[in-house]
């Protein structure tokens, strides 16, 4: 694994020991990001289920300002952290070892809304929907936010979802990605 393009391309990334994480590939991470980016200007990104971190190194690295990484697993957070240190710039991260829907609840209760949201959960515990209902609730999205939810084939998430537009889906293999944009409530 490695960053593909922006301020820390070419930088190697490691992934996560053992078969818990199922890392994005750069093939199917170079192509998400053509569809949302493929650069920014700023923002702040949230990654629920960030695994290994790339994807939201691969974030800041092509111009978003701030991101906020969740995991529960000792060794995904142990590689998200020697990962940041790989870009030098570990201010621009904040690493949460903890459940996805607790996290939400701490960044409502600190006033924290994002631009960019990552969902990328175990595929047999599918709850992007649950999980979507929970944030819009939370208010944790600016209006015109991209949530790119990464799935299997077997998802089959929809193409209406209230508050939500879909804007791209596309199959990379077994991989899904459907993009949406935050149109407020």
């Amino acid at each position: 694994m490695r960053v593909i393009a922006g301020n820390y391309g070419g930088r190697r990334l490691r992934a996560v020991p053992g078969m818990k994480t199922r890392p994005t590939t750069d093939k199917v991470k170079e192509s998400m990001f053509n569809i949302i980016g493929p650069y920014f200007e700023g923002g702040v990104g949230l990654d629920l289920f960030a695994g290994s971190g790339g994807l939201s190194i691969e974030a800041v690295s092509r111009g978003l300002g701030h991101a906020y990484l969740v995991d529960r697993q000792y060794q995904a957070i142990k590689t998200i952290n020697e990962n940041i240190a790989v870009t030098k710039e570990a201010e621009k991260f904040t690493v949460f070892k903890n459940d996805a829907e607790r996290v939400l609840t701490k960044l409502h209760a600190e006033g924290i809304t994002v631009d960019y949201l990552f969902l990328d959960p175990p595929y047999k515990q599918q709850k992007i929907l649950s999980l979507l209902t929970k944030i819009v609730d939370l208010q944790l999205l600016n209006k015109d936010a991209v949530v790119v939810c990464e799935t299997d084939q077997i998802a089959q998430l929809p193409d209406n979802i209230p508050n939500f537009e879909l804007t791209r889906r596309a199959d990379y293999g077994i991989t899904e990605v459907i993009v949406y944009r935050y149109r407020g409530e």
